[in-house]
């Protein structure tokens, strides 16, 4: 009679158990990126003066910018960063540079990382002023 191994079921659960484990952590974490991407916390239009727009990044290239916002002629600016995702948009906030600008933005809360831009606003589209 053959002599069985009552732990050889087990190393098979737990060899299935340490691949099936980080498999559905990465999914996880791919799913709550997609979600934060795709739902914004919040949107709305900043006006001002595009002073600053580089693409920066070691790994992770991104489009990072700054609008100088006035209120009162004379009055210190309010400095809002933003980030760009695509480069079409990128491009066109290029052109304006210097130029009283509303810059559509979203705001996407809780990213798990700063590969998709430096800050959590996230310009859309750019407006020229008149």
């Amino acid at each position: 009679m053959a002599h069985r191994n009552p732990h050889h079921r087990q190393d098979g659960s737990a060899k299935i158990i340490a691949i099936a484990l980080p498999a559905v952590l990465i999914a996880l974490v791919i799913l709550y990126t997609w979600i934060v991407l795709s739902w914004s916390y919040s949107d709305g239009e900043r006006a001002g003066y595009v002073q600053k727009l580089s693409r920066k990044g070691w790994v992770c290239k991104t489009w990072e910018g700054e609008l100088a916002m006035v209120s009162l002629p004379g009055a210190m600016p309010e400095i809002f960063h933003f980030s760009v995702r695509d480069d079409a948009v990128a491009q066109r906030l290029n052109t304006v540079v210097g130029k009283r600008v509303a810059l559509v933005y979203e705001q996407h809360v809780g990213l798990p990382t700063n590969c998709f831009g430096e800050t959590s606003y996230f310009v859309t589209d750019v407006k020229v002023v008149e």
